[in-house]
């Protein structure tokens, strides 16, 4: 695989969409001798409760979509399926967060499928390693994958860190793109809503 320079990181990195938005996140430094895994060997790294998140989302998907094509019968049986579906996913979620340890704790002034920025109390350098694990609230999933500091901005007494997802797997950057763009949809009926009540 061709190494990217740190323009070419930062091209990527700015060529998602990104949204201003506080998502949980944890990020634990790795060290130097660290060699991040293969793209088709991301799964076998990650902990067993992401891995069992994402085989669980896979199979309602794939479980609801012969019932979409039974027309306006099965309508109340997939409403049911879906209510049923989202409190595994919240049961799922609240598991997730249960493996971020307190000191690896951090919140994001933004994400988008590129990657994301950081805010930390301490700067951290350019072309650190980073595990990553994600928690969206509004989504009730988690996303585990590796990141490098690509830029650490120092703002008033804050850090912001800009990381770019150095290996992800396809279907989670999706999700976080598909987040992204489903978070940004709501702060504009939002914004729509205030500027029709004033």
């Amino acid at each position: 695989m061709e190494k990217l320079t740190l323009e070419q990181k930062q091209q990527q990195f700015d060529d998602f969409f990104r949204i201003k938005h506080p998502i949980q996140a944890s990020m634990r430094e790795l060290g130097e001798d660290f060699v991040l895994p293969e793209p088709e060997k991301l799964n076998d790294a990650m902990p067993y409760a992401f891995r069992i998140a994402s085989e669980m989302s896979a199979l309602e998907t794939a479980a609801l979509r012969p019932l979409r094509n039974l027309g306006e019968h099965a309508a109340e049986l997939v409403s049911f399926l879906n209510h049923q579906s989202r409190k595994i996913d919240l049961m799922m979620s609240y598991v997730l967060q249960q493996q971020m340890a307190e000191e690896h704790q951090y919140r994001t002034a933004a994400f988008g499928g590129g990657g994301l920025i950081l805010i930390s109390d301490k700067p951290v350098p350019l072309q650190q390693q980073c595990e990553l694990r994600l928690f969206l609230e509004e989504e009730a999933c988690g996303v585990f994958c590796y990141g490098e500091v690509i830029a650490c901005e120092k703002i008033e007494d804050q850090y912001h860190i800009s990381l770019f997802f150095s290996r992800i797997r396809e279907e989670d950057q999706e999700l976080l793109v598909r987040a992204s763009l489903h978070l940004q949809t709501q702060q504009l009926k939002k914004r729509k809503q205030a500027h029709q009540n004033n």
